[in-house]
């Protein structure tokens, strides 16, 4: 696989990602498909999604670039066969591993420290009824230093493992999903009781409260490090 086709699919994935939360954010912004599953009530501000709009297509570009550097860097040491079926399985959890307990600790940091939080991440709390696309709404500080973990868990597989590039695009796929969807507002039937996974729920709250509940994937870690927000209706 070359170089350029192996960067054309990643960003196609990114680019893919982001059109389906554009879409679903037009869904649950302007339509009432999705009234019923809402889990606040509150109306979202006319507006908001033009006025987040131009943050959104900045971390876009920073994500693009960012990606292509990773590709061009990472090409010759990745394996471009696709794997057996438990090696994709293993390696895209493991990145997920990584990425979650990065993201756990640098979350919570983001909310201990004053400055951090007040200049930086409350950026994201803006959002306090968030919808889809909003988990593009960050500071590019928060954006860029939030994927440390997943890029560690990378290199060290790289160095240990021969990371398969399918596994690489199931992470990019599915996070890009999980984000989509733990912003969304809505309590979809099917999705709302996988195991271990955190609910969007969860991730309401915290938003809705600025407290708790800073793990994104896995709640297995609120769990052991006693910060579940316990609430479980965020109030109207």
């Amino acid at each position: 696989m070359s170089f350029t086709t192996m960067l054309i699919i990643t960003l196609c994935l990114f680019m893919a990602g982001n059109i389906f939360g554009i879409i679903y954010s037009y869904l649950v912004l302007s339509t009432t498909v999705f009234e019923k599953y809402r889990i606040q009530k509150k109306p979202y501000k006319k507006g908001v999604f033009k006025d987040r709009f131009p943050l959104y297509i900045f971390n876009v570009f920073l994500l693009t670039i960012s990606s292509t550097i990773g590709i061009y860097f990472l090409y010759d040491s990745v394996e471009s066969n696709f794997p057996a079926w438990w090696v994709l399985i293993v390696q895209v959890l493991i990145i997920f591993l990584a990425d979650d307990v990065w993201f756990y600790f640098f979350h919570r940091w983001m909310h201990t420290n004053k400055t951090v939080l007040k200049k930086v991440h409350s950026i994201h709390h803006r959002a306090h009824t968030p919808f889809p696309l909003d988990y593009l709404y960050v500071h590019p500080f928060e954006w860029t230093f939030g994927i440390i973990g997943a890029v560690v868990a990378i290199l060290a597989m790289i160095n240990f493992w021969d990371l398969s590039i399918y596994s690489f695009w199931g992470f990019v796929f599915l996070r890009n999903l999980h984000e989509i969807h733990i912003h969304s507002d809505l309590k979809l039937p099917l999705l709302k009781n996988i195991p271990l996974i955190s609910p969007v729920e969860d991730h309401d709250v915290h938003h809705e409260k600025l407290d708790g509940n800073y793990a994104s994937t896995f709640r297995i870690w609120d769990w052991i490090m006693k910060t579940r927000f316990k609430e479980k209706n965020v109030a109207e």
